[in-house]
């Protein structure tokens, strides 16, 4: 069984919405996750999980969340060298580009993406729950 961090920042709820599917995926194949606030998690809980999902909505000018999502993920990236990760999110605003580059950042910091990342503009729909629960079971994988 896979223990799997699902960290998230949620202003609106959106995401939110996103990171319970993603945990519904993980659980549904039988392996344990937890929804953990972006603020609560830190560089030394990484290696209690075998894999990470990370989810924020866009802010500013396309941007991650800046007051608290930020500067956790920030602290995070000398660390997710080798890990598993899979990213999501919901924007109101934009073409995306804020996943675009957390993407790179993610990829640039030696880390692994195990599935497509989700955006989605404003509340999710359905087909955006499918993807989130597929991704959660692809963590486990």
């Amino acid at each position: 069984m896979k223990n799997i961090a699902i960290v998230y920042y949620s202003g609106t709820g959106n995401t939110e919405l996103l990171a319970d599917a993603v945990r519904e995926g993980v659980v549904s194949v039988g392996s344990s996750a937890k929804k953990i606030s972006a603020g609560l998690f830190g560089a030394d809980m990484l290696d209690s999980y075998d894999a990470v999902a990370f989810g924020c909505p866009a802010s500013g000018a396309e941007n991650l969340e800046e007051d608290i999502f930020e500067p956790m993920f920030e602290t995070l990236l000398p660390y997710l060298a080798g890990k598993r990760i899979a990213l999501f999110g919901s924007y109101g605003w934009g073409d995306g580009q804020w996943m675009r580059s957390w993407e790179q950042r993610v990829k640039e910091a030696g880390a692994t993406l195990v599935a497509k990342s989700i955006i989605t503009m404003d509340s999710p729909d359905a087909d955006a729950l499918v993807q989130a629960r597929e991704m959660g079971k692809a963590l486990t994988a």
